[in-house]
């Protein structure tokens, strides 16, 4: 894995890091994005383009994100979404599913303006 999407995206949703993915290895789940470590080229466009510095590569995660690696990998197993490696995101593999420590995490008042 090298890009993993970590909490600051957790009810934003910008999608702004969709469009720049230059082989769809983001997708979206319920209340935030999710990028595959299977199929991310590791280009690095996501990261530059988050208004909310969510993307972070695998080796310059803050601490206190790191359980991110296991959020973004988990999100595609039969745990979770059950999608495998679907092969590049579209909106029709949206899902409103979150791995669990996203659904827990509590929404705040500001996050709420964005959804």
């Amino acid at each position: 894995m090298a890009y993993v999407i970590t909490s600051p995206c957790i009810d934003i949703k910008d999608g702004a890091c969709t469009a720049a993915c230059p082989v769809d290895s983001i997708y979206e789940g319920g209340r935030m994005f999710y990028i595959h470590p299977g199929e991310c080229i590791n280009c690095g466009l996501c990261l530059s383009i988050c208004p909310v510095d969510a993307i972070a590569w695998d080796e310059e995660i803050p601490d206190d994100r790191r359980i991110f690696l296991d959020v973004n990998r988990e999100f595609f197993e039969p745990s979770v979404t059950g999608m495998g490696s679907p092969g590049g995101w579209d909106k029709s593999r949206s899902t409103d599913k979150d791995h669990a420590l996203v659904a827990a995490h509590p929404r705040s008042p500001a996050s709420a303006l964005h959804l």
